[in-house]
């Protein structure tokens, strides 16, 4: 029994050793390794205390059975077992507390788990014609939906806002490019290569899944459904998940094996993880001689019309060059909705910068925001994401530069006007081995609904790599020019490839050598030039042949002149804020939904809470019964507001004005408008409930000042008399 009352009375959270054999578990090294700590210190706890109380019970158990064995008294073993169910008791609530945590609370209610808080959104959308399975009669295709009336205009409203706030705002320059690509364009770009997700089959069926969302799945279904392991074992799979995205093809596959992972639909092996190009392939033209692939972003439009679009803007930087469209991508497994697609609409900036200067004049502007932010610093050691000032941010050197910066400010202005939840927004920086070798610096708006944190917005500092890419593979200079007021001597650095020479050591390769000689960096050069000087040859790397040549002193001649300039001529940087709508749509989905009882308490009552700003309708007009002289003065009202242009909708039918209420609500309608007399009416608030009464000719007028943000609602309560209706409302 000593032994039971020390594993019952035990705190201490963790062995001090516990950092250590977890690392020697693994069958590979982890490089993000502080992050394992991440677990939050409540479900860290509650796991330690479900081990230790199911020691207790099997120990207990075991008394239990010891005593019986030795046929002990009734008493004294009624007395054992009393403690023993005790124990159950509080293993059980232990377990419900575990639950609770790894559950978690979907749109901040919490009755609701995410799963059916999920459930309830989405029935509610697809039964309200928000967004439904495309082809559906026939069965449907992973991947693809359609939106239907309502959600077509909260997405119209959603891309109506982001030209506003963000084209006309920062007087942009709008493109439209084709969805078709030719395939020499993203050769360029790097897509046809690298475009790729990692793939595993099932070796009897052939059915395809993807490698990183099977080990994904297994884990967090162990974190949420097996609430018996260990505090260490969940530390492993939670820092699994977190380095997810880092895994090679090797390590995806050494894990699959290891937790015996197998196709979820058959349980059949699987094959070895390997890549699959995610573009739609297609062939443009009659004769299929020119290959060419469906866009997978809209970015490489504006690229490859930077030389037209610097023109126009009377050769000057900077300048932003902004374009909404559909993107393409061939996901191995699409799901979780609207969040993994295989079409989708993307709204993409680039901002061509000067290299030398990233200083931006409105930074002042958004410089006093404050909001979470999760430097990579913070995500190393383990820490959650923490409120940063922006401009705190900026100077410490967090955010790489103030235009960065400036747009990571004004996304988080645009999701919050939206209606995302401020507090379930981050901003998470990526870590040095997720950013490619030539970006600065990138940021993720990051959104948490019931599928945890989505990447939203992706906001980056790719250098000048895009457009030294198509530079290079066109031919075509993609490059900006400053004039200086005064001639400048410079230094230049001049490489000359001696072709006689190099066609007589290598033949058909002299043009790849020459191209990668000409393309040296000057500190390459420069210590090329010194080993020449020395030795005579030196060894040198040519990607294009992907070997080593040998280089002797008669091939090149490198040197630094001094000349005169008249000018500056460089390639520009960009910064790039990419928005994925159909994922911020889902998003603002499940922050804007909630329940709420009926007002005779026999039901639970679906509400979005919109802004009227993205609201797909924004006011119901309703005749309070059907009446001839109320159903005039609903519908000259329905041509005030027609007029004045706001989206509405009239209901003259007989149904319960309570009824009427209810449907408008479900689908996030603010504002409705009842007809009960012939010289006034109300106008009631779809959260609060609260009702004004208006005369006739002021109606839309009202309800326009408070749409277009003119006025609050608050303004018109505290201007107008108040209403209070007899009747059952909801």
């Amino acid at each position: 029994m000593r032994l039971l009352s020390s594993l019952l009375s035990s705190t201490n959270p963790l062995p001090h050793h516990f950092n250590f054999p977890l690392r020697n578990a693994f069958s590979f090294q982890f490089r993000n390794f502080p992050r394992l700590f991440s677990m939050d210190s409540s479900e860290r706890s509650l796991r330690n205390a479900l081990s230790l109380k199911q020691l207790a019970v099997e120990a207990q158990g075991d008394a239990v059975r010891a005593l019986k064995a030795a046929g002990a008294a009734k008493a004294e073993i009624d007395v054992a077992i009393e403690a023993l169910n005790g124990l159950k008791i509080e293993k059980a609530s232990i377990e419900k507390q575990l639950q609770a945590v790894v559950s978690g609370a979907g749109g901040g209610d919490g009755a609701l788990n995410r799963e059916s808080f999920r459930q309830a959104v989405g029935n509610t959308l697809e039964r309200r014609l928000f967004y439904i399975p495309s082809f559906k009669i026939y069965r449907g295709v992973a991947g693809l939906y359609d939106y239907g009336p309502p959600g077509c205009a909260v997405k119209s409203n959603v891309l109506a806002f982001w030209r506003q706030h963000f084209v006309l705002e920062e007087n942009m320059l709008e493109v439209d490019c084709p969805c078709v690509t030719p395939e020499v364009v993203l050769k360029a770009s790097g897509h046809v290569d690298k475009f790729t997700d990692l793939m595993v089959k099932d070796e009897k069926t052939g059915t395809c899944y993807r490698a990183d969302h099977l080990l994904k799945d297994f884990c967090n279904e162990k974190l949420q459904k097996d609430l018996s392991i260990s505090s260490e074992k969940a530390a492993e799979l939670k820092h699994i998940l977190a380095i997810l995205d880092d895994l090679s093809a090797d390590d995806l596959g050494a894990k699959i094996k290891e937790y015996g992972i197998t196709a979820p639909d058959t349980k059949n092996p699987l094959s070895d993880p390997y890549p699959f190009n995610l573009m739609f392939q297609t062939s443009i033209g009659p004769s299929g001689l020119l290959p060419g692939y469906m866009r997978p972003e809209t970015a490489q439009g504006i690229f490859v019309n930077f030389k037209d679009l610097y023109y126009y803007n009377g050769n000057k930087l900077p300048f932003a060059a902004a374009q909404i469209g559909q993107a393409f991508r061939n996901e191995i497994s699409p799901r979780q909705g609207l969040l993994r697609v295989r079409e989708f609409t993307l709204a993409e900036i680039e901002h061509f910068v000067d290299p030398e200067d990233k200083s931006h004049p409105k930074f002042a502007d958004v410089a006093n925001l404050e909001f979470l932010m999760f430097p990579r610093e913070e995500q190393m050691s383990g820490n959650s994401a923490k409120k940063i000032p922006l401009g705190e941010a900026v100077s410490k050197g967090t955010v790489n530069n103030e235009t960065l910066g400036y747009f990571i400010g004004r996304v988080y202005l645009f999701l919050t006007r939206l209606g995302i939840d401020k507090d379930r927004l981050r901003f998470r920086q990526h870590l040095a081995n997720e950013m490619a070798h030539y970006a600065a610096d990138c940021w993720d708006a990051e959104i948490e609904c019931s599928y945890g944190w989505i990447e939203c917005v992706g906001i980056a500092d790719r250098s000048a790599y895009d457009l030294h890419a198509h530079t290079e593979k066109s031919g075509v200079p993609l490059v900006a020019h400053e004039k200086f007021a005064e001639p400048k001597e410079v230094e230049k650095l001049v490489i000359a490839p001696v072709k006689k020479e190099l066609g007589l050591a290598f033949k058909g390769s002299q043009k790849n050598v020459v191209e990668a000689l000409e393309a040296m960096k000057e500190k390459e050069a420069l210590e090329m030039k010194a080993t020449l000087e020395s030795n005579e040859e030196v060894e040198f790397y040519v990607c294009t042949l992907g070997k080593n040549v040998l280089i002797k002193k008669g091939m090149v001649a490198i040197s630094k002149e001094k000349k005169k300039e008249h000018q500056r001529v460089f390639t520009p940087s960009v910064i790039e804020p990419s928005f994925g709508i159909g994922r911020i749509i889902y998003c603002l989905f499940e922050h804007s939904y909630y329940m709420r009882p009926s007002k005779a308490g026999d039901e639970h009552l679906n509400v979005f809470r919109f802004p009227p700003l993205v609201a797909p309708i924004k006011c119901t007009v309703f005749p309070l019964v059907q009446n001839q002289q109320y159903e005039q003065v609903a519908k000259a009202i329905s041509k005030s507001l027609t007029v004045a242009g706001i989206s509405h909708k009239i209901d003259i039918t007989g149904t319960s004005i309570g009824k009427r209420y209810a449907r408008t609500d479900e689908l996030g309608v603010p504002f409705a408008i009842t007809v009960d007399s012939a010289s006034s009416v109300t106008i009631r608030e779809r959260d609060s409930k609260d009702q004004i009464r208006v005369g006739v000719e002021e109606a839309a007028s009202v309800v326009k000042d408070v749409t277009d943000g003119l006025r609050t609602w608050e303004d018109v309560w505290s201007t107008f008399p108040h209403h209070v209706s007899a009747s059952t409302e909801d």
